[in-house]
């Protein structure tokens, strides 16, 4: 690899928890917050091997990287007893997560998620794939000690010719000793920093330096295609369209005109390239702004779609913020069936984990049933393959597409 990537060798930590701690390693679950841990034998140093002993039998639990810098205080690897922290582990772990996207690069598709963070095994970890880039982005410092054997990993399974880093705005603050930083190139040449990729056959881009996340949303491929099913000789409108995901499935697939909302220009303007990039006939119209006032200023002159889809960023960052996410999807939900033409579609979609499927579906059929109009759910979609789900706290996308009959 080239770069200076780190080379510090961790030491290993022997720790002991409370009883509730224990009990989420027997749960499987991935993290053990700083007051679960009783007794450690020395001080613990972020990306240190952490070996869960048993209180009853005095055995290994499972193994994890200790984080000195979050709440998150262990980000477990392993679980049922010990294992060794190598490239071998890595390396069969990688393998792992790789024979779960097989199926998914049969399908014209090169921009897809190698590692989903905590939900293949690697907390914190999350590894893009766009058609020959590498991108990988680090939300915990735990990553530097083993980012060199892993990254050597990603690159013969992915074939690619090419690594980049994005790092987490946490880890962005925080020092390295690798002096790292956000954008750096950590293998190969990037001789440009908007990549294009297809996903199911339509054309995309992504900008790997400078895009949010990884460069692009790859989340919702199979409910974007699902979309561009719906869309052929249709009029359709994309709000939250950020890159006009929705819109250039849309576009792709014969839709008479698609109108894409998002509060950033910049994001529109891309939405627009990204609409370029597939052969269409359909018109491809933008409104920059708050989504909430547009949609109102759209009710008011009376104008419908056959298709709506509503995808919304996530609306609760925290638990406090629940119940006004809560209202936020209703009011969303509302303005959309105002704007879903009779026997229209209006697709909602959630990516707030902290509000969970069922009360995001039963707020859409309550929005729904008060509305006046009949309805028929079509179908209920979650996570696409790449998007694997390990633990409660990894499930997050939820999508309804609801038929409206007048």
């Amino acid at each position: 690899m080239s770069h200076n990537l780190p080379n510090n060798t961790p030491q290993t930590l022997a720790i002991k928890l409370t009883a509730a701690g224990e009990r989420s390693i027997r749960n499987l679950h991935p993290w053990i917050f700083s007051e679960s841990i009783l007794k450690i034998n020395k001080e613990g140093r972020t990306g240190d091997i952490a070996v869960i002993f048993s209180h009853a039998t005095n055995k290994p639990m499972g193994v994890g990287l200790y984080d000195a810098h979050s709440p998150i205080r262990i980000k477990m690897l392993h679980f049922e007893g010990s294992a060794t922290i190598d490239a071998s582990f890595f390396s069969k772990k990688i393998d792992a997560a790789f024979s779960i996207r097989k199926e998914l690069l049969k399908t014209k598709t090169n921009g897809y998620r190698l590692l989903f963070g905590e939900n293949d095994g690697f907390p914190g970890f999350i590894a893009d794939v766009y058609a020959n880039v590498l991108a990988v982005k680090l939300y915990s410092a735990i990553w530097w000690p083993y980012l060199d054997v892993i990254l050597k990993q990603l690159i013969i399974v992915s074939s690619c010719d090419c690594a980049v880093l994005r790092l987490g705005r946490n880890l962005q603050k925080q020092n390295n000793a690798s002096q790292l930083k956000d954008g750096d190139i950590l293998y190969g040449i990037l001789e440009n920093e908007t990549i294009y990729f297809e996903e199911h056959g339509v054309r995309f881009s992504a900008n790997v330096i400078k895009g949010h996340k990884t460069g692009y949303f790859l989340d919702h491929r199979h409910n974007r295609k699902r979309v561009g099913e719906l869309s052929k000789e249709k009029t359709v409108l994309d709000v939250f369209a950020y890159a006009g995901g929705f819109s250039v499935h849309a576009l792709a697939n014969g839709a008479k005109e698609v109108t894409s909302v998002d509060i950033s220009e910049q994001a529109l303007v891309l939405a627009l390239k990204n609409g370029q990039l597939n052969p269409h006939s359909g018109k491809h119209k933008v409104f920059a702004g708050d989504a909430f006032e547009v949609l109102q200023g759209l009710i008011s002159k009376g104008i419908v779609y056959d298709v709506v889809v509503i995808d919304p960023p996530s609306f609760a960052k925290s638990a406090k913020e629940i119940e006004l996410a809560k209202k936020k999807y209703t009011e969303l939900a509302l303005l959309g069936i105002q704007l879903t033409a009779p026997k229209g579609i209006v697709v909602l979609a959630s990516c707030t984990s902290r509000v969970t499927a069922q009360e995001f579906f039963e707020i859409n059929t309550g929005v729904l049933q008060n509305s006046g109009r009949t309805f028929r759910l079509l179908e209920k979609t979650f996570h696409d393959s790449d998007h694997p789900i390990g633990f409660p706290e990894g499930a997050y996308l939820k999508c309804g597409y609801y038929q409206l009959d007048k």
